[in-house]
């Protein structure tokens, strides 16, 4: 059987790892993802964005990109669209319209409950199976024999958790995946590595290249160099972290730490005045949904400043955080990686 793949995203990909472990044998993959997991038409190295700004001058080469993706589902028994909603929504009508015979399974749903209701009448249309990764999707959806919680993949491919708060004298930064983010945090993190005690610890993604490293991070001879996200995590007692996936991890795992972000001008006024979006961090997302307090601090555009970030590590209640984050193991719950795979294997 052959399995049309979308995954744009690095933590879509990390998923799908997970995933591909469950797939019955015969389950060839195709289409767009980590060239680690198969052969993929185009590898998501090749496609990430940042922004609004980013995704404007990349649109034609997207619009072929979506086209020859319509093209190749004529070859695939079943599709399954992951994450990145701005690219497989509009995927899924196309291939829907051209053959309304072949079903379409998405993962990691669209966040149309943040700011785009209006889409969920489109993904019910357009998909046949939706695999929500957020116990209070479901409620939003009018069609409920189509949708199914079947837990968050995070709990699947983490094993490590804090029962206790750690003592190791060890801090780690995280200054995202993507170019843009990056550079924009790391000379800020430099500076914050330089007045802390702590050893400082730098998570890079394990697919970076040395030369990509040296590249884009600048000087990193004051920090030590780790490629395990989780077991690092679970090591230090504190983290500096992008937004992004690595805030969910670092709650569920237990690690207390402070979310910085960067946005390009106008993207920033796109979310905060258009989209009005409140929070961004996914842990304090579902703590909002739980009707609790938000479970860490947002340090957003001009108020991500060194004497900031360094006033919450010393200030963070680190052993409610801890509670919290066990709270939020237990709200998501796990088997998402198996859930998926019956969907996809029968």
């Amino acid at each position: 059987m052959k399995l049309l793949v979308c995954a744009l995203e690095t933590s879509s990909n990390v998923h799908l790892k997970e995933l591909k472990q469950y797939l019955n044998d015969d389950i060839e993959l195709i289409g767009i993802f980590d060239k680690n997991l198969g052969n993929p038409k185009y590898d998501i190295s090749d496609l990430a964005v940042m922004g609004f700004v980013d995704a404007i001058k990349r649109l034609p080469f997207f619009l072929k990109l979506n086209n020859e993706m319509v093209t190749l589902a004529k070859e695939a028994d079943k599709i399954l669209l992951m994450d990145s909603s701005g690219f497989n929504l509009p995927l899924a009508k196309k291939i829907k319209k051209k053959y309304p015979n072949k079903e379409i399974i998405y993962y990691i749903l669209p966040q149309a409950w943040i700011w785009k209701k209006k889409r969920i009448p489109k993904i019910e249309k357009y998909c046949d199976k939706l695999c929500s990764i957020l116990p209070f999707e479901k409620e939003l959806y009018s069609q409920k024999d189509k949708i199914s919680y079947v837990g968050h993949p995070l709990l699947d491919e983490i094993n490590i958790f804090k029962q206790e708060l750690s003592n190791s004298g060890m801090v780690a930064f995280m200054p995202g995946s993507r170019k843009g983010e990056i550079t924009k945090l790391m000379p800020i993190f430099r500076e914050v590595a330089k007045k802390i005690d702590e050893k400082a610890v730098l998570i890079i993604p394990p697919h970076f290249t040395e030369k990509y490293i040296n590249e884009v991070y600048g000087d990193i001879s004051n920090f030590s160099i780790s490629k395990n996200s989780h077991k690092t995590l679970e090591e230090v007692d504190f983290a500096f972290i992008c937004s992004g996936t690595a805030t969910l991890e670092a709650t569920i795992i237990g690690t207390p730490f402070v979310l910085s972000y960067i946005a390009k001008p106008f993207d920033y006024l796109v979310a905060k005045k258009i989209l009005k979006i409140k929070t961004i961090g996914l842990a304090n997302i579902f703590f909002e949904k739980m009707g609790k307090d938000f479970i860490h601090k947002e340090l957003i555009q001009e108020n991500v400043t060194v004497k900031n970030l360094l006033d919450e590590y010393k200030s963070i209640d680190k052993n409610k955080f801890l509670s919290n984050s066990k709270i939020l193991r237990v709200y998501l719950r796990n088997g998402s990686s198996k859930n998926v795979a019956k969907t996809i294997n029968f």
